[in-house]
């Protein structure tokens, strides 16, 4: 049966599954999260699966092509080969001999090894990559192409854990947005936004009031929601960038743009039902000072207008949960996840 490792953000594993078993139904026969304690990875058993051709011929589902065409909270699809212990280059070395790599390679087509290290080692990851290469090359006997390969295989190390797959995915992971043409400083993955709101179970009228380049409501509209969305924005820079986002991801006319200020919520909607944002944090402003103050006159004017779920990320926790403690709001869960290379708090509120 067909065994896949599917990467995706560290604390968002369990929202990303429970997607992946939306998109797969019944063809889904086995699915584990952080297998082998990896943060940030699933681990996917699937049934073989067909459909009917316009001439009626049964023809094979492809489980990849369909989990990267569907999945928003994706970053990686890895057609798993094989997962074994390795301590050292000899080891890896052993393992990928065993590999029936053949079934995956054919002869004149040309493969680059991307390799990963995580944890402490006497080698580096390109060293990896040259015995992986080696190896297959003399199984295979296919080109090597290291910058546009026709097949990728991946090699993880992950402390003694050797991952070896064919990287469906590409180069690029799926995070990375098409129609992403103006970057904030600081944006959201599109694969977190989604965790947000998936989290905020949206309902009614739904705005991000910190909205940056918009990748909360542009992804939140690509998804089909037919209420009010409310992107508001206090730096105009920023909304003329998250304007030509929504045009290049071809939904401009299902967001509702605002120039203003978060901490004067009440003078731009008079009622909201569901508010996600990415908050505005020490690195993200520059003046880490400000931000208790900031918290505070925001949660202020969001408890006048909130009437539901709220869902906000920060690396400021001192700061959010006095902030959501003075104003009456009560957590209804929280979750530390992995953004850009920080460990960023999410929180549920109502």
């Amino acid at each position: 049966m067909p065994k896949f490792l599917l990467t995706t953000a560290q604390g968002i594993e369990d929202i990303a599954a429970k997607e992946i078993e939306r998109i797969l139904s019944d063809l889904v026969l086995k699915i584990k999260i952080r297998p082998w304690g990896i943060e940030g990875r699933i681990l996917l058993e699937t049934k073989e699966g067909y459909y009917l051709d316009e001439k009626g011929k049964k023809r094979p589902i492809s489980i990849g092509e369909v989990l990267t065409k569907n999945s928003r909270t994706l970053h990686r699809i890895i057609s798993l080969l094989t997962v074994s212990r390795a301590r050292n280059l000899e080891e890896i070395e052993n393992v990928t001999r065993e590999v029936d790599i053949e079934a995956y390679l054919k002869e004149k087509e040309s493969f680059g090894v991307r390799a990963e290290r995580f944890g402490s080692h006497e080698f580096r990851s390109v060293d990896i990559a040259r015995v992986v290469g080696r190896i297959i090359q003399e199984k295979t006997k296919a080109p090597v192409n290291l910058d546009h390969p026709a097949v990728i295989i991946r090699a993880e190390l992950i402390g003694d854990i050797f991952i070896l797959g064919v990287d469906i995915t590409g180069d690029h992971s799926l995070h990375r947005r098409p129609w992403r043409v103006y970057d904030h400083p600081a944006h959201l993955k599109a694969s977190i936004a989604n965790a947000l709101i998936e989290l905020s179970k949206p309902e009614g009228i739904f705005a991000d009031p910190f909205c940056g380049s918009g990748t909360i409501p542009i992804e939140l509209a690509l998804r089909g929601y037919k209420n009010r969305i409310i992107c508001l924005e206090k730096f105009r820079k920023h909304l003329t960038g998250a304007k030509m986002n929504a045009i290049a991801a071809g939904v401009f006319d299902k967001i509702e743009f605002v120039l203003g200020d978060a901490t004067k919520l009440s003078k731009y909607v008079e009622e909201v039902n569901t508010v996600v944002s990415n908050l505005p944090y020490g690195l993200k402003i520059g003046k880490k000072g400000m931000i208790p103050k900031l918290y505070s006159e925001f949660f202020s004017e969001l408890s006048k207008v909130l009437n539901g779920r709220g869902v906000f990320i920060t690396t400021e926790k001192n700061a959010i949960e006095k902030a959501i403690e003075e104003h009456g709001f009560k957590i209804l869960e929280k979750r530390i996840i992995g953004h850009g290379g920080l460990d960023v708090h999410c929180y549920v509120i109502r």
